[in-house]
């Protein structure tokens, strides 16, 4: 069996990393200036933690926005609590890292996407092992390209 670095969750590992950092410096320090967060995470998470009737009402997403009133911000290594107001009604939630999939700062131009196995991004394909491709390889030589980069500028204002 060869072994084989695996570069996606090695990227998505280092930047729920880069999250958790900003978390805990704003918890130790507060928001600084006209910073100010968008949060997408995934409700269904089994980790998640939210009042009942926020799951109903948000049932596969949710997006949430950290800036002139939040309390009780705590993070710890797999996640971050934190309370937020929903219409005059302080809320509790819990939302680990891998249940997130945008975190945006559109103070500064910032954000990041994660994606999952099941959601490829439009125009991409999956990475197939050599060994699986048609032997007719010759034939679609012409169709291969080199890698595709891929920029952040589609997450900016």
């Amino acid at each position: 069996m060869s072994r084989e670095i695996d570069y996606g969750n090695l990227m998505h590992s280092a930047m729920r990393g880069l999250i958790r950092t900003v978390l805990q410096d704003i918890s130790d320090n507060g928001l600084p200036g006209n910073h100010h967060f968008f949060i997408t995470f995934d409700t269904a998470h089994p980790d998640v933690e939210l009042a009942d009737w926020l799951s109903d009402r948000y049932p596969g997403e949710m997006t949430v926005v950290m800036q002139h009133w939040f309390d009780n911000l705590t993070v710890d290594e797999d996640g971050f609590a934190v309370t937020l107001n929903f219409g005059d009604s302080p809320e509790p939630l819990y939302i680990p890292y891998d249940a997130i999939r945008t975190f945006v700062d559109p103070s500064v131009e910032f954000g990041l996407r994660f994606e999952s196995a099941d959601e490829e991004p439009e125009g991409y394909s999956a990475v197939t092992d050599p060994a699986e491709e048609p032997d007719d390889a010759e034939e679609h030589e012409e169709d291969k390209k080199d890698a595709d980069v891929v920029s952040l500028d589609s997450f900016r204002k």
